[in-house]
């Protein structure tokens, strides 16, 4: 029995305890994590952060969290594993705020993400003149519907009465809400010298004898297959492009006709750009132009909506002004029957600017948007939260921030905590570890080498440790003492895009060069959308890579084609054979490895396939070897160890040796040829297109902040492998923040001062050491202190 001076035993459930976690390469990680405190954890990529902190502890609790739902409801959600953990005990609810992409669909944007825009619709349906009706009247995603006809109500006595329906929507007609119409350019679908029969399409995947596309055209009755396409009639021509859905019959089958634009429409324009096939992505990008809409000018709004103003402004405006304009409007009302609709309104808006993104506008797609963007923005409904003993988890939350704007997001992630909730951050940034309470560092490699806990404990203990975090986490940025002279120049003039103010610049070719400024200052809006088109650029950008878990590093890359090849010509067999998603798979997993059993609401279980145990092919496939090894083991090797086999002796393939040397050259020879991508952190994933970017033909690369998911130790080696590009004649141009980056460039061009409309500028163009003595920009204020010229000056 407890005494008076005993705590209540509520107060000590103050530690969430981790014991014997084995997520993808945890080695029984056992740790206790304070909880009401901010705990970082950290490491090189690939260590293990992210399996412990989200595919365990996050993971856990939402799993937990499901299951107080009924079955039922339960049957609609989609299931979760529990992870591979003995005990995981004092979790709360789990928040996660990540990097992933927001929807790219085009009716998806800021304001619709964050709720802005349906508190805008409300205040217009009341505020706004002429007044149009309820909020939907203000809803682009809503078109306006009308109906009418007779009701026949079944009481008493049946009684039929006419009814007539309206619902008024936002919709722009012509464009569908989209803001957008597309151009189809006829010449990239067919070739119009040629019959139907002779091949005339030009479309990816449309072959002559394809039952579903060629052959429905030329066997329609519509149209005359060997008859050149110019020679059409016109009524040939309006039947072959534009045609409703008609049934036919084709080979005894009944099929639906369609003209061809509708059809290209549906196939391929209807889907996300970004998930597309490189090949198909090419081809809508030759195909299709995508031109502001003539009727709403792009707002996606009727006239009606567009017509209805509040003092002068109407909500297509109020949406396109940038966040930090449109709070300062919205504070200018004063209306007290919408009193705590507008409190509401300057909160989230408010909350826009405090984090950051101010520059942004609500019209802004949601899937333009940035890792770290998209990351701040799903923080602006927990910012006014009144949710406490919460875990909120951070994956990276400083990934594409000016130095100076990290110091906001501590702030941030510091009243969080200061609330009374628990804070877990994966991060690399030493500003970042520097404000934890507690820091947990994994490693000590990657990989296999990884997934152990090699501190814990403070910031200050961290340092003491001898641990390759501990080493580096005092490192400063130093200056280059020579920088290489320029070879030519990529003249750039009156850019306009977004937010820049007709700038003119002169990147000089043949060196390293770093575009760098605040976030929303522009940097992009010139590397990606100024760049002259036919300038021999490949972009690699941090669109991210989606995978399944049959696509591996091997197949991603194109490594395995080669592999197969060779294999096939060492045993005088098909090469298909050594595919597990093709004729070599196992029968009885169908080259998965695993056999999965849905379990309706409860989680999916995954058994390894007794037939293959685990290896994926025919054991008749396994028979087959190149240089003593079959094709499992060849997929089990480490990329760095697949480098080695491939590069001399019998199983000597020079094609599959340069695309490993590549993946090894970006710090990633500890994956396994055939692991799985679902199980690679955000920085392998970018490093792993990179690698696979590299070889493509071109004279300049432009990175889009290559740094992001990488440790501090990291970065020393991609900077080498920055300067064998550059040496080897290729001209880099690299978007980044990091101050080794920019300290170790041979020209930097600075945008600013600011974000939004206070930058699109150029403020600085010179060597790092020259920006570093003017100390004119905030750029050059923070490199200064980085390289320990002084402290830094900003607030």
């Amino acid at each position: 029995m407890s005494t008076d001076a005993d705590p209540p035993a509520a107060d000590s459930h103050d530690l969430i305890r981790v014991h014997g976690a084995r997520e993808n390469n945890l080695a029984d990680v056992s740790i206790e994590l304070p909880k009401r405190r901010l705990t970082v954890f950290t490491g090189v990529s690939g260590s293990g952060k992210s399996s412990l902190v989200f595919g365990t502890i996050a993971a856990e609790s939402q799993r937990l969290i499901n299951e107080t739902y009924t079955a039922f409801v339960q049957g609609f959600m989609p299931t979760l594993a529990r992870p591979e953990v003995d005990v995981l005990d004092g979790l709360t609810t789990a928040i996660i705020v990540d990097q992933q992409r927001m929807g790219a669909d085009p009716r998806s944007t800021v304001g619709t993400a964050t709720d802005a825009n349906a508190m805008l619709r409300i205040l217009f349906s009341r505020l706004g003149q002429p007044h149009l009706g309820p909020p939907t009247a203000f809803a682009f995603n809503l078109p306006t519907v009308r109906a009418s006809g007779a009701i026949t109500a079944e009481r008493g006595d049946r009684k039929t009465v006419k009814q007539t329906f309206t619902r008024a929507g936002g919709m722009c007609p012509h464009c569908d809400g989209r803001g957008a119409v597309t151009d189809i350019d006829l010449a990239q679908l067919y070739d119009d010298t040629k019959s139907l029969s002779e091949g005339a399409f030009t479309i990816p995947g449309w072959k002559s004898d394809s039952f579903w596309t060629v052959r429905l055209y030329a066997e329609s009755g519509f149209l005359d297959p060997h008859k050149p396409i110019r020679e059409f009639t016109e009524q040939e021509m309006r039947d072959f492009l534009h045609r409703e859905p008609t049934k036919v019959k084709v080979d005894g089958v009944n099929l639906t006709y369609e003209g061809l634009l509708p059809k290209i429409r549906k196939s391929f324009l209807a889907k996300d750009r970004e998930a597309m096939q490189p090949h198909i992505r090419e081809f809508v990008d030759r195909a299709v132009t995508f031109t502001a809409c003539p009727e709403c000018g792009g707002t996606r709004l009727s006239e009606a909506a567009r017509s209805s103003k509040i003092g002068g402004t109407s909500i297509a405006d109020a949406c396109a002004m940038q966040i930090s304009d449109l709070a300062e409007w919205v504070r200018g009302l004063d209306e007290p029957s919408v009193a705590p609709l507008l409190t509401a309104l300057r909160r989230t808006l408010d909350s826009f600017v405090e984090i950051g993104l101010g520059y942004l506008s609500l019209d802004r797609p949601s899937g333009s948007l940035s890792g770290g963007e998209a990351q701040r923005t799903k923080m602006i409904r927990h910012l006014g939260s009144s949710l406490t003993d919460v875990t909120y988890v951070f994956d990276e939350p400083t990934a594409g921030l000016h130095p100076h704007d990290v110091r906001r997001m501590n702030d941030l992630l510091l009243l969080l905590r200061d609330k009374g909730n628990t804070v877990l951050v994966v991060e690399h940034e030493p500003e970042v570890i520097e404000i934890a309470d507690h820091v947990v560092d994994l490693g000590p490699g990657a990989g296999a080498a990884g997934g152990t806990v090699c501190f814990e404990g403070t910031v200050d203990g961290l340092r003491a440790s001898g641990t390759r975090t501990g080493r580096h986490l005092d490192d400063r940025a130093a200056l280059k003492e020579q920088v290489r002279t320029p070879t030519g120049a990529l003249e750039i003039r009156g850019a306009s895009t977004h937010n820049l103010r007709d700038v003119d610049v002169d990147i000089p070719l043949g060196v390293l060069v770093v575009v760098t400024g605040v976030a929303g200052s522009g940097k992009s809006s010139l590397v990606h959308g100024s760049i002259p088109a036919g300038a021999g650029v490949v972009s690699i950008d941090q669109d991210p890579i989606r995978g399944s878990r049959r696509s591996n590093p091997a197949t991603y890359t194109g490594a395995l084609d080669p592999i197969r090849k060779a294999f096939a010509k060492a045993n005088g067999v098909k090469p298909a054979l050594f595919s597990s998603n093709s004729e070599g798979a196992c029968p009885q997993c169908g080259g998965a490895g695993v056999l999965h059993t849905d379990l309706a609401m409860m989680a999916e279980v995954a058994v390894t396939c007794e037939e293959c145990e685990g290896k994926r092919f025919q054991p008749s496939v396994l028979r087959y070897r190149l240089g003593g090894k079959d094709i499992s083991e060849v997929l089990a090797l480490s990329v760095g160890e697949a480098a080695e086999f491939f590069g001399a002796g019998d199983a000597r393939t020079p094609a599959a040796h340069a695309v490993l040397r590549r993946l090894v050259d970006v710090g990633l020879g500890y994956l396994t040829l055939g692991q799985p991508l679902t199980t690679l952190s955000g920085g392998e994933r970018q490093r792993l297109k990179l690698a696979s970017r590299m070889a493509e033909e071109g004279g300049v690369y432009v990175l889009d902040e290559p740094t992001t998911g990488l440790h501090l130790a990291d970065v020393e080696h991609l900077l080498g492998l920055l300067d064998r590009l550059v040496d080897g004649g290729t001209s880099v141009i690299v978007v980044e923040h990091h101050q080794a980056v920019m300290a170790h460039a041979d020209w930097i061009v600075d945008l600013g001062p600011g974000a939004g409309h206070d930058g699109g500028r150029v403020v600085f163009e010179g060597t790092p050491a020259e920006l570093v003595a003017a100390r004119s920009t905030l750029t050059g204020d923070h490199l200064a202190a980085a390289v320990g010229r002084g402290a830094s000056r900003a607030p």
